[in-house]
């Protein structure tokens, strides 16, 4: 029986990050779970591809926007479920016996979200994007894990440069559970423009997109953010 789970993973210039989010699937490998590794790269000019091809990684080349680069690696996906992860997003150990739990189920699951970074400031837009996913907004840094059925179903990613987590989540209403495992990303960003600067911009860029905003304009916007 083939293992179930494909790994999408999108890339740009993700070299310094991406070596420690394939070795936390390694857990995942070693019990059987992960068919494939998929990396959807959107035109790196660093060493992403190379290292992607040390760990045996099928690369997929594609323009670069986050939900095209996606739609593109879930589309040759071999497996019964996509495991989706950011390449800046670590699996804390132990994440083995949720996911297998919850492969027995017809849902769509998010994980807990927790930052690399200690103190008050990332705790507080942790529990806000946790509480955000349980109310069916989990973003793309909280991993997803979908079956291939339900996925084909939704019509899976939208080719857009912006959004294409909430998208994907909006499509998935009613059909999205938590996993009790933790993702832990990178606050590299958080920490470079500030944690309530970068988390109340994300929040506006978030009530832009559903009232209907122009998603070329809101990531032009975040871009130059």
């Amino acid at each position: 029986m083939r293992a179930p789970i494909s790994v999408i993973v999108p890339t740009l210039n993700a070299q310094t990050a991406l070596g420690a989010c394939l070795q936390s699937l390694m857990e995942g490998l070693e019990a059987g779970l992960i068919r494939e590794l998929i990396i959807c790269d959107g035109g790196s000019t660093d060493a992403t591809t190379e290292i992607a091809k040390d760990w045996g990684a099928e690369i997929v080349i594609a323009a670069p926007s986050r939900g095209g680069q996606l739609r593109a690696g879930c589309a040759i996906a071999k497996g019964d479920w996509l495991l989706v992860i950011h390449a800046d997003t670590v699996l804390r150990a132990g994440w083995v016996g949720p996911v297998a739990q919850h492969l027995q189920s017809t849902k769509a699951g998010w994980f807990t979200l927790a930052f690399d970074a200690r103190g008050i400031a990332p705790k507080l837009v942790a529990g806000w994007a946790n509480l955000r996913s349980r109310l069916g907004l989990p973003y793309g840094d909280q991993g997803m894990l979908v079956s291939r059925v339900l996925y084909d179903q939704i019509g899976g990613y939208n080719d857009i440069a912006l959004m294409e987590d909430v998208a994907l989540a909006r499509a998935l209403k009613g059909q999205l559970t938590h996993i009790d495992a933790v993702a832990i990303t990178s606050a590299e960003k958080y920490q470079t423009q500030g944690w309530l600067r970068r988390g109340t911009g994300n929040l506006w860029t978030l009530c832009q997109y559903l009232t209907g905003r122009d998603v070329q304009k809101l990531a032009q916007n975040y871009r130059r953010r």
